[in-house]
């Protein structure tokens, strides 16, 4: 029996970091879905971040239980006026009652999005969305449906130590066998969708950790005719002491997620 042939990406080219500005249909809406557990002190400022990232967005927070402070701060943001404010981008907040993890965050949020694209942004603030736009482009432009930010092809060496660059790509290595794509970072916080193709797999995602990155692009792979495309983004990594969550133990996790789907 043949081996199934290898889904191989689109690398970065001069079109897709064009300078061109960015043509919008009329109407578009990009959901950013922000899952947060204990971010009381970057909650808001990544918000901001966010609602100035130059693309119309629906922001949705989903509180995973939050027991510093967070919630409160959140409340108190949902009822500001910019909470509603149209042309600064609509703020909705999810509480879960009690914390279940960043996969069900995500999927909550993916579930209540409305918006024609979906993307994931961490509650810290680790990822830039001013590259929304960059990131936006191969989807409006028609040449992929699906795309995800990696920090290691813009060269993360400098602010990654070498442990979280061999374990991730060991991880996207193996993840790779299994999908046929040809990733560099599938643990990439960054995951870019149309919503027509990414609501129908969020009802099915069953991971509530960081599983959810290995779930999520293996169900996303198997869908005929998806084109994923992948290009360089920054990173300016925390620290545990700062409030970094992710762990050995996930990893872990994540070969037996692996294994799984």
């Amino acid at each position: 029996m043949s081996q199934p042939k290898e889904k191989r990406l689109p690398q970065p080219s001069a079109s897709s970091a064009s300078s061109e500005p960015l043509a919008l249909p009329a109407g578009f809406r990009l959901s950013v879905v922000i899952p947060a557990y204990n971010e009381r002190d970057t909650i808001e400022p990544i918000v901001e971040r966010v609602r100035h990232c130059g693309v119309p967005v629906e922001i949705i927070v989903v509180d995973d239980g939050s027991k510093d402070g967070t919630r409160e701060k959140l409340r108190a943001m949902e009822q500001a006026p910019a909470a509603a404010d149209q042309a600064a981008g609509t703020l909705r907040v999810v509480f879960h009652e009690r914390n279940q993890g960043k996969g069900a965050a995500v999927r909550t949020g993916m579930l209540e999005a409305t918006g024609d694209v979906v993307v994931i942004q961490d509650a810290d603030l680790e990822y830039d969305p001013s590259e929304f736009p960059r990131l936006l482009r191969p989807l409006l432009e028609d040449r992929a449906d699906i795309v995800y930010g990696s920090r290691f092809l813009a060269g993360d060496r400098s602010v990654s130590p070498a442990w979280h660059r061999h374990g991730n790509g060991f991880l996207t290595r193996l993840s790779n066998l299994r999908t046929r794509l040809k990733l560099t970072d599938v643990e990439t916080c960054y995951k870019m969708f149309r919503r027509g193709i990414i609501q129908p797999i969020a009802a099915t995602l069953r991971e509530k950790g960081f599983g959810i990155e290995l779930e999520v692009t293996a169900k996303c792979a198997r869908l005929p005719g998806v084109r994923f495309l992948e290009l360089p983004i920054s990173y300016a990594r925390r620290s545990y002491a700062e409030g970094k969550k992710i762990g050995m133990k996930d990893a872990f996790w994540a070969l037996w997620c692996i294994a799984r789907y």
